[in-house]
């Protein structure tokens, strides 16, 4: 279920964007678009392990099944990775995913 979009965007400072190229950078960003996602990559990105779905609601100030929803829409963004151990899935930051996405947004040598 899991899509690569930050696999498949080229870089903003690249030269030219194709209509795809547009459309997938666009996708990805949408999927950050939220600020409950942005602080659940926040949250998983400063977490030495995977951090398990009923660990969220607490610091998120929102029900399971909202964050659930959120969850899931980063995981088909292909930036997190979802793990079902038992009844509760625990999830994790895509480090590759994370490192493209630091490639589409790095604008270094363009600014200049």
């Amino acid at each position: 279920m899991a899509a690569e979009p930050a696999g498949c965007c080229a870089p903003l400072r690249a030269a030219t964007l194709s209509d795809d190229q547009s459309a997938a950078t666009a996708a990805l960003f949408k999927a950050l678009a939220d600020p409950h996602r942005v602080r659940i990559v926040n949250l998983l990105a400063t977490s030495d392990e995977p951090v398990c779905v009923c660990d969220l609601t607490e610091p998120l100030g929102i029900a399971q099944p909202t964050v659930s929803h959120h969850l899931k829409k980063l995981v088909a963004a292909g930036l997190l990775r979802r793990e079902q151990r038992g009844v509760w899935a625990y999830y994790s930051l895509d480090t590759d995913a994370m490192r493209r996405l630091a490639d589409v947004v790095n604008l270094q040598g363009a600014l200049t």
